[in-house]
């Protein structure tokens, strides 16, 4: 049986942030995230969080059923925090450590380090960095085994040209560690109680302690400071970008692309630079997407074409759709095929049909739009009463003129015209014209005002 520990006490001071420091995001999801998500791909019979520093905010957000929640109140070292989870683990289970700032940790790195555990045996992730400053030595005997683990400010000249250092992230049984962690001691030059210092006591037992190393040193670089931070952010989205080139898609720049999310891409699909993909996307085949466009949670179907500076939010659009540029579908927005929101056009709760036009400067909300409408510049929907919101239904064929209001509740029936400039407050039946203007007048000798 597996019970992982994942250690996230720490206070990151060096963030410069209230913000506990495993509650930063990678990708737009806590650090804290994505160690649970590979944590949970192992199917462990328990999650153990070792929390401290802000711990009341990580609760709230992390307490789960398979999740132990354990309060480090003195932070006195990783031993020490894995100690106050040894009474809620099982005997005969094996431990996997893992570190809450430490978050692009893959699961089948962690799989492979889990199968060197054996009774004679414990795991060790292990990692070769050309700068291996601040991280704890590997020291080998005269055989390659190790031996133990020095701490930087520990370690002697000599030690600190090791390029072998330790991840912080090992795997080895419950009851080894009931043996060995009551033992430890705080004698060094942190004043801490090492994990680290279970290796000797493991040598000292004849147990040997078996190294594995990830694909990738930055798998396990932890975060410290927002510089870290940033730098785990580009390599998250440098793999993302990688595979989806893989699979087919163009992206114009891989260096400027973000996916803070599930994104689901079909084939010969272009994205341009500065595009940001939030939540769950989903976009068919044959779809270009123009420069700096957001999409969150929507889905867009085939051949349609979303200009620059678009943003979709919780929007569904239909296949042959054009969107932008300067296009905002807000929640609820439904695009059928070949629809078309242009330029500084916004959309809320509104099913625009098969067809259907709104191509400029216009706000069309809580609004049913059938098959073929033409919405002219500068149309709203007044939706609102300052209380409740309510619906406008306008048929097929319909022809809204520009700069028409449309006070709902209304209804603009199927091939009806609005006249331009009108507010329209009464419904319009199939195949009428509705005008609703104040009376032009024309005002002789007018005398333009002019400044004193």
């Amino acid at each position: 049986m597996l019970e992982v520990i994942v250690l996230a006490a720490g206070k990151g001071t060096r963030m410069k942030s209230n913000r506990p420091k495993v509650l930063h995001p990678i990708a737009g999801k806590p650090m804290l995230s994505h160690v649970l998500g590979s944590a949970r791909a192992l199917n462990p019979l328990r999650l153990h969080l070792v929390m401290g520093h802000g711990s009341e905010l990580v609760a709230a957000n992390y307490g789960a059923v398979d999740v132990n929640l354990v309060l480090q109140e003195q932070q006195l070292g990783t031993g020490h925090a894995v100690l106050q989870a040894l009474p809620d683990m099982q005997d005969d289970s094996i431990a996997l450590v893992l570190y809450g700032d430490v978050p692009l940790i893959k699961a089948a790195t962690l799989q492979r380090l889990l199968e060197r555990v054996s009774e004679n045996t414990m795991g060790l992730l292990t990692v070769n960095l050309v700068n291996p400053q601040g991280y704890g030595r590997i020291l080998r005997d005269e055989n390659g085994a190790v031996s133990a683990i020095v701490e930087q400010k520990d370690a002697s000249a000599e030690q600190l040209q090791i390029a072998e250092v330790n991840t912080g992230l090992m795997a080895v049984r419950v009851a080894d560690l009931q043996r060995w962690l009551p033992q430890l001691h705080c004698d060094n030059a942190q004043g801490e109680y090492y994990l680290t210092d279970i290796i000797a006591m493991a040598r000292a037992e004849g147990l040997s302690i078996v190294t594995e190393q990830p694909d990738s040193e930055n798998e396990v670089l932890g975060v410290n400071n927002r510089q870290q931070q940033a730098q785990l952010e580009r390599f998250y989205q440098q793999q993302i970008a990688s595979q989806l080139m893989t699979e087919g898609v163009t992206l114009l720049d891989p260096e400027r692309f973000d996916c803070r999310g599930k994104l689901v891409v079909g084939s010969d699909v272009i994205i341009d630079i500065n595009c940001v993909f939030e939540g769950e996307v989903n976009i068919g085949n044959n779809v270009r997407i123009g420069p700096n466009c957001v999409l969150i949670n929507s889905s867009v179907a085939d051949n349609c074409v979303i200009k620059a500076n678009t943003i979709l939010e919780e929007a569904t659009i239909g296949a042959d759709c054009e969107l932008g540029p300067f296009a905002r579908a807000r929640p609820g927005t439904v695009m059928a095929q070949g629809a078309k929101l242009g330029n500084f056009v916004e959309t809320k709760k509104a099913n625009i049909g098969a067809g259907s036009k709104v191509n400029h400067l216009t706000y069309i909300g809580d609004a049913d739009l059938g098959a073929g409408v033409n919405v002219g510049a500068g149309t709203i929907t007044c939706n609102y009463d300052g209380v409740n919101k309510w619906q406008t239904t306008i048929g097929d064929g319909a022809f809204i003129g520009s700069n028409s209001s449309l006070v709902a509740p209304v209804a603009i029936g199927a091939g009806a015209t609005v006249g331009a400039g009108s507010t329209i407050t009464n419904a319009v039946p199939d195949h009428q014209l509705g005008v609703a203007r104040g009376k032009q007048r024309n005002i002789g000798k007018w005398k333009k005002p002019e400044k004193q």
